[in-house]
């Protein structure tokens, strides 16, 4: 009697109360996987989407043909921005658990994502970020106060009050606005790519989803076009192995990793370990440096993991054990840059909290600043006029009239 067919419910290695198992995590030995020339043709070079780039050991020792060799200054400067990074996101947590923003969403644990590629792409290069990429607008510039308003929707709110919080932009820094709707940046990046190659400009873009978000289908138009047209585009996927309560697998990825998702359409795919900056670094300069060279599009998977709530409304300990970050293989990506840089004899515990001290001093004056320009519950506010301004080039009668009528309102209110 021929086997019935059955429906596949992919299902997480662990629940709480169980002991973390990351059994299901293929990884490769540090400085195992060899690294091709940017030039090679994506069916030369498939293994790179099922190993794991990976230059840092478990001994903190940096190893193997994708190590990039940086000074330890440079190392140095890295370690900084991924320690504002997370000090930056303690104090906001604690400030929305306080009640004085409405919403936030940490990085913890993905911190080398952001500052080892930021450190990888050139100033002139565009990046379509998501909500966990705090660090990337802090290495291009954006001002912690500018980030702190935002989330504050107050006076010096650079999107007005009309975005929710975290949802930052810099068109100085070459980051665009972030979308709610997930995936959406993809299509944007791989657009704008198109638009400099046109242009005979070797900007490249850049943008990032998360593990879940591949399984939206901008996600697989992005794919598409990018692929067709050879577009100088980086495409990064952050397995974090949670999509806010759902398990990667969710979304595909039991079966092959995310980095194989383009090979299909002849997008070369690089799985690195995220929580290692030295890998990350080197897989992006390779992939921007092929991208710059006429390659195309490369696909890169990110793997790190999630070690806060997916949000401030998240309670992750109602699907994934509570200690599962303290057992994920691959570590906290700022403590193994701190041990490898102990390892060299370029830094110490002492200046390491000495570092974290000062951090947290800077953000701690920057909230205050903040503060100035306005809060939830404290003045100067917004304009409310403001929220007709920016839909037409010129604005409809109708859409006066009711500025008029709102204006009035407010001043028999006593609020102007």
């Amino acid at each position: 009697m021929a086997n019935k067919s059955r429906l596949h419910i992919p299902k997480p290695s662990a629940r709480p109360g169980d002991k973390p198992d990351f059994s299901y995590l293929e990884l490769s030995p540090a400085g195992s996987v060899d690294k091709p020339s940017v030039g090679a043709k994506t069916r030369d070079i498939e293994y790179l989407s099922h190993e794991l780039v990976r230059v840092l050991d478990d001994d903190h020792e940096a190893k193997g043909p994708w190590n990039p060799v940086l000074e330890p200054e440079k190392l140095q400067i890295a370690l900084r921005w991924m320690l504002l990074n997370r000090v930056f996101d303690e104090r906001m947590w604690q400030i929305q658990r306080q009640g004085r923003i409405s919403f936030y969403i940490q990085a913890t644990g993905e911190e080398a994502v952001s500052i080892a590629q930021a450190m990888a792409l050139r100033a002139g290069d565009m990046c379509f970020p998501s909500y966990r990429n705090q660090g990337l607008y802090m290495y291009r510039g954006m001002q912690l106060v500018d980030m702190m308003c935002q989330c504050l929707s107050n006076t010096r709110d650079m999107c007005k009050g009309r975005q929710l919080p975290i949802m930052y932009h810099t068109k100085s820094g070459n980051v665009f606005s972030i979308s709610g709707n997930l995936a959406t940046q993809y299509p944007h990046a791989v657009g704008w790519a198109m638009a400099s190659a046109i242009k005979g400009e070797d900007h490249i873009a850049a943008s990032w989803v998360g593990d879940g978000s591949t399984a939206e289908a901008d996600f697989h138009h992005a794919l598409t076009f990018a692929a067709v047209y050879q577009a100088p585009v980086i495409l990064n996927v952050v397995n974090n192995q949670w999509a806010i309560s759902s398990f990667q697998g969710t979304a595909g990825g039991e079966r092959r990793p995310f980095a194989a998702r383009g090979l299909g359409l002849g997008i070369p795919g690089i799985r690195v370990d995220g929580n290692d900056l030295l890998a990350v670094y080197a897989v992006t300069v390779w992939a921007a440096d092929r991208a710059r060279r006429g390659g195309g599009p490369t696909l890169i998977e990110l793997v790190t993991y999630r070690g806060g709530p997916h949000s401030t409304s998240d309670d992750p300990s109602k699907y994934r054990p509570k200690d599962e970050w303290a057992a994920f293989p691959l570590g906290d990506p700022i403590e193994r840059l701190k041990q490898h840089l102990i390892h060299d004899g370029h830094w110490s515990e002492a200046k390491h909290d000495k570092l974290i001290e000062e951090l947290k001093a800077e953000v701690l004056a920057a909230w205050k600043e903040a503060q100035q320009y306005g809060t939830m519950t404290e003045g100067p506010y917004l304009d409310p006029a403001s929220m007709f301004d920016d839909v037409y080039a010129e604005p409809p009668k109708r859409l006066e009239s009711q500025r008029r009528r709102m204006l009035e309102v407010y001043r028999d209110k006593g609020d102007l």
